[in-house]
């Protein structure tokens, strides 16, 4: 994967396919420490000790369709090529939470891309769970949240088109005016 926001898509997936009726996601820049963090988590199925032990390995996946699982390996290889880790957190029927941090000014740091896009997919493929994304930059906050959307639209669905292209235009112009970096 070529961004980061692809990463978080993939992540953000594992967790609706536990079950996961609420994803919230974290992207924190911060550049007085050079740093940049993502952190995901859920209220799915959660992991038991040994799926958690090999959910970096390759080679295990939960998967029934293929036999590999490279989502988090390369996240984890792209955090550490960035001066970076990968931690993750989870039990069974509680939940997982995944954290990952990168040197924001690494030059071998993935771009973030686009997060606007990725949510977007998101809702509009999983409409029945709630998606709280929080973006901050240097003490800069933006929060778009899923149940704040669907009580402004009232009866619309929220994976109407034009509630979509809200939804896009709204983040995008939200991490414009906390002066993203990443």
């Amino acid at each position: 994967m070529l961004e980061l926001a692809l990463h978080i898509l993939d992540i953000a997936e594992n967790s609706v396919r536990a079950r996961a009726r609420k994803v919230t996601i974290e992207v924190t820049e911060d550049s007085a420490r050079d740093l940049l963090t993502i952190a995901i988590e859920d209220d799915g199925r959660g992991m038991n000790p040994t799926a958690l032990d090999r959910a970096l390995d390759p080679f295990y996946t939960t998967k029934k369709v293929r036999n590999v699982g490279l989502g988090l390996p390369l996240l984890a290889k792209a955090a550490e090529q960035a001066g970076g880790r990968l931690a993750i957190r989870s039990e069974e029927g509680v939940g997982t939470r995944l954290e990952v941090e990168f040197r924001l000014s690494h030059i071998d740091r993935q771009p973030l891309g686009d997060v606007a896009g990725v949510l977007v997919a998101l809702i509009a493929g999983n409409p029945d769970v709630d998606f709280i994304y929080r973006h901050c930059c240097n003490a800069r906050l933006f929060t778009c949240d899923t149940r704040d959307i669907r009580r402004e639209i009232e009866d619309l669905p929220i994976t109407q088109r034009e509630v979509l292209k809200f939804v896009r235009d709204y983040v995008r112009q939200g991490l414009k005016e906390i002066g993203t970096q990443a």
